[in-house]
């Protein structure tokens, strides 16, 4: 029956710690909606939720939902695609006939009403929405923000200024972003990646062209250069629509020159490390200029973005040791974190302690990652990451592992972290992947500084 969001008074989120879904979640409570839902485990996005009065718990069973949240008539069930078929709640839901909408198509619903700023691309988006959230806080546009990743600006998943415009992670696993309406958007990358759901890179690049489609006939397109798409470019040639040239680092920082439609910029400034993140920066000053924000302002406000947790996060950095911790979970990603310690830190040695994430993309890009992994001088692999995968016979670590060339390489256990993350030569360390890695930082960085 699939009624508007807006017409229910509680909420019941399935997977309530997820990215995305906690975003929502955050949205519906500041508009006075009862929220309630499970999540495997207990995080500090979760135990947030719960402070601002979420209800949420953490062993699935029809008997942990909240009385008040089995009344069809008032509750709309959310969930996503990462949730089983056969999840036992998801199945009392549906077989008791309520509402149950994906996240995807209730994010489509709550942006509707205003002007849509979309980012997508298979690598790069939650930094750029997270700059542009950044940008339009910064130069006072009234939006809201619903992001794949917790800002350091704003220490959040979710920001609410105004309702005049949105700013949206559009995603395209599961095609989840031909849900939205954008009246602004970019894409950033449409390299080949969840090969689970379409099956082919033509299949991908398909549903990107359906996604620019869904344009309005007065909306703007954002394109990287080089990109098999119509639209205004951005990139590091002159001729882009919007550019960065005459790059020079210093400090830690990149110093630059940028070209856009209205007249170009010097000495703009931005102090997150990698040339992808660059791009990054220039698609969301684009994003934000084409809607109207004054653009003096915005490349001022480029200087004091901090970043995104989890995406190249310096949580260490001395003369003797670095650690820097990233999401990078695909060959390409791991390709531009490489890049950006090369740029930064050149001739030190490197240490990678890898999770990879879900065995189908580990096998759809095996030989992919042993070459980008190669570009450090020291590998640790972590077992791989299911998440909503079941096992693919052959495909472990091991495995991989065994395609790496020339490059030393071992295979360890989580519980063998605080024990081998340490290296007698590397000076800079990099923890990556999807998984929960990222819940073993503290960890690291205590061995690798010890």
């Amino acid at each position: 029956m699939n009624r508007s969001p807006e017409t229910y008074q509680r909420m019941y989120f399935i997977g309530i710690g997820g990215i995305g879904m906690s975003a929502l979640a955050r949205y519906f409570m500041q508009n006075k909606k009862s929220v309630a839902g499970f999540d495997r485990t207990p995080g500090e996005i979760t135990l947030e939720l719960e402070e601002a009065g979420a209800q949420i718990h953490y062993e699935a069973s029809v008997s942990n939902i909240p009385e008040a949240f089995r009344s069809k008539e008032d509750t709309l069930v959310i969930y996503t695609p990462a949730i089983r078929a056969d999840h036992v709640e998801l199945r009392y839901f549906r077989e008791h006939g309520f509402d149950i909408q994906k996240r995807a198509v209730v994010l489509g619903a709550v942006t509707r009403n205003s002007v849509c700023l979309a980012v997508t691309g298979t690598h790069g988006k939650t930094t750029t929405s997270g700059i542009l959230a950044h940008l339009m806080k910064e130069t006072e546009m009234p939006f809201t923000a619903f992001l794949g990743g917790i800002s350091v600006n704003l220490n959040n998943n979710y920001v609410h200024t105004g309702t005049k415009y949105t700013v949206v992670e559009a995603d395209e696993f599961d095609r989840s972003f031909l849900q939205l309406h954008p009246d602004i958007a970019c894409v950033t990358s449409m390299d080949a990646d969840h090969l689970d759901i379409y099956g082919d890179k033509y299949q991908l690049e398909k549903a990107f062209r359906d996604f620019a489609a869904r344009i309005g006939n007065d909306g703007k397109l954002l394109v990287r250069s080089g990109l098999p798409l119509k639209g205004m470019t951005f990139g590091f040639d002159k001729n882009d629509d919007y550019s960065i040239s005459d790059i020079k680092i210093s400090d830690s920082t990149y110093l630059f020159t940028m070209g856009t439609p209205y007249g170009e910029i010097h000495e703009v400034s931005f102090g997150m490390p990698g040339r992808h993140n660059l791009l990054n920066a220039l698609a969301a000053l684009a994003m934000a200029a084409e809607s109207g924000a004054p653009l003096g302002r915005l490349a001022k406000a480029l200087s004091t973005f901090k970043g995104m947790k989890r995406r190249f996060t310096t949580h260490h950095r001395s003369d003797e040791v670095v650690y820097i911790d990233d999401y990078a979970h695909h060959p390409a990603e791991i390709d531009a974190v490489a890049e950006a310690v090369r740029s930064f830190y050149p001739g030190r040695r490197t240490r990678v302690i890898f999770q990879p994430h879900l065995f189908s993309r580990t096998k759809d890009f095996a030989d992919e990652f042993a070459r980008s992994l190669a570009q450090f001088d020291e590998i640790l692999l972590l077992e791989i990451y299911p998440a909503r995968e079941e096992p693919i016979p052959g495909v472990t670590s091991a495995w991989l592992a065994e395609k790496i060339r020339d490059t030393p390489v071992q295979v360890i256990s989580k519980e063998e972290l605080a024990e081998k993350a340490k290296s007698d030569k590397a000076t800079v360390y990099l923890s990556l992947g999807a998984g929960d890695i990222g819940r073993e930082t503290e960890t690291i960085k205590m061995a690798v500084t010890a």
